[in-house]
Protein backbone atom coordinates (compact mmCIF):
# COMPACT_ATOMS: atom_id res chain seq x y z
CA UNK A 1 0.00 0.00 0.00
CA UNK A 2 1.34 3.38 -1.12
CA UNK A 3 1.85 6.13 1.54
CA UNK A 4 -1.86 8.08 1.31
CA UNK A 5 -3.10 11.02 -0.29
CA UNK A 6 -4.43 13.84 1.36
CA UNK A 7 -7.36 16.02 -0.08
CA UNK A 8 -10.10 17.86 1.33
CA UNK A 9 -13.46 16.44 0.71
CA UNK A 10 -14.10 19.88 -2.11
CA UNK A 11 -11.14 18.30 -4.18
CA UNK A 12 -12.20 14.74 -3.66
CA UNK A 13 -15.97 16.10 -4.80
CA UNK A 14 -14.08 17.57 -7.89
CA UNK A 15 -12.67 14.45 -9.01
CA UNK A 16 -14.00 11.44 -7.10
CA UNK A 17 -13.84 8.90 -10.06
CA UNK A 18 -9.58 9.46 -10.35
CA UNK A 19 -9.79 9.23 -6.24
CA UNK A 20 -11.43 5.76 -6.78
CA UNK A 21 -9.25 4.67 -9.67
CA UNK A 22 -6.17 5.70 -7.66
CA UNK A 23 -7.34 3.71 -4.53
CA UNK A 24 -8.03 0.69 -6.65
CA UNK A 25 -5.53 0.72 -9.50
CA UNK A 26 -2.43 2.01 -7.12
CA UNK A 27 -3.33 1.01 -4.08
CA UNK A 28 -2.91 4.24 -2.52
CA UNK A 29 -5.42 5.64 0.11
CA UNK A 30 -6.94 8.67 0.47
CA UNK A 31 -7.51 10.61 3.72
CA UNK A 32 -10.54 12.93 3.37
CA UNK A 33 -10.64 16.70 5.37
CA UNK A 34 -13.05 19.11 6.21
CA UNK A 35 -12.22 22.20 7.49
CA UNK A 36 -8.97 20.81 8.17
CA UNK A 37 -9.60 17.66 10.22
CA UNK A 38 -9.22 14.07 8.50
CA UNK A 39 -12.84 12.93 8.61
CA UNK A 40 -12.43 9.57 6.45
CA UNK A 41 -10.39 7.61 4.27
CA UNK A 42 -10.96 6.29 0.58
CA UNK A 43 -9.38 2.52 0.67
CA UNK A 44 -10.04 0.27 -2.43
CA UNK A 45 -12.36 -2.73 -1.55
CA UNK A 46 -10.41 -5.61 -1.28
CA UNK A 47 -8.19 -3.54 1.26
CA UNK A 48 -11.09 -2.50 3.47
CA UNK A 49 -12.21 -6.69 3.29
CA UNK A 50 -8.58 -7.59 4.20
CA UNK A 51 -8.26 -5.18 7.23
CA UNK A 52 -12.18 -5.79 8.31
CA UNK A 53 -11.02 -9.37 8.49
CA UNK A 54 -7.93 -9.15 10.18
CA UNK A 55 -9.44 -6.61 12.92
CA UNK A 56 -12.20 -9.56 13.08
CA UNK A 57 -9.35 -12.44 13.73
CA UNK A 58 -7.11 -10.10 15.98
CA UNK A 59 -10.17 -9.56 18.31
CA UNK A 60 -11.11 -13.83 18.09
CA UNK A 61 -7.98 -14.35 19.08
CA UNK A 62 -8.20 -11.46 22.32
CA UNK A 63 -11.17 -12.89 22.90
CA UNK A 64 -10.35 -16.37 23.11
CA UNK A 65 -7.35 -15.38 25.43
CA UNK A 66 -9.50 -13.89 27.93
CA UNK A 67 -11.58 -16.67 27.94
CA UNK A 68 -8.84 -19.17 28.56
CA UNK A 69 -6.95 -17.11 30.97
CA UNK A 70 -10.50 -16.41 32.91
CA UNK A 71 -11.23 -20.36 32.46
CA UNK A 72 -7.75 -21.29 34.05
CA UNK A 73 -8.70 -18.88 37.09
CA UNK A 74 -11.57 -20.70 37.60
CA UNK A 75 -15.63 -20.24 36.87
CA UNK A 76 -16.79 -18.46 40.06
CA UNK A 77 -18.15 -14.96 38.09
CA UNK A 78 -16.95 -15.55 34.64
CA UNK A 79 -19.14 -15.44 31.57
CA UNK A 80 -19.46 -17.41 28.32
CA UNK A 81 -17.27 -16.42 24.88
CA UNK A 82 -20.30 -14.76 23.43
CA UNK A 83 -21.83 -13.23 26.61
CA UNK A 84 -18.05 -11.50 26.56
CA UNK A 85 -18.11 -10.36 22.88
CA UNK A 86 -21.55 -9.16 23.58
CA UNK A 87 -20.51 -6.88 26.31
CA UNK A 88 -17.52 -5.58 24.29
CA UNK A 89 -19.60 -4.79 21.18
CA UNK A 90 -21.99 -2.62 23.63
CA UNK A 91 -19.39 -0.31 25.14
CA UNK A 92 -18.50 3.11 23.83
Amino acid sequence: MSEPVIESMAEVRRHLADVIDRAHRDDTPTIITRRGRREAVLVDIDEYLRLKQAAEQHEDEWLNRLADEAESEGLDGSVSLEEMAALLRSAP
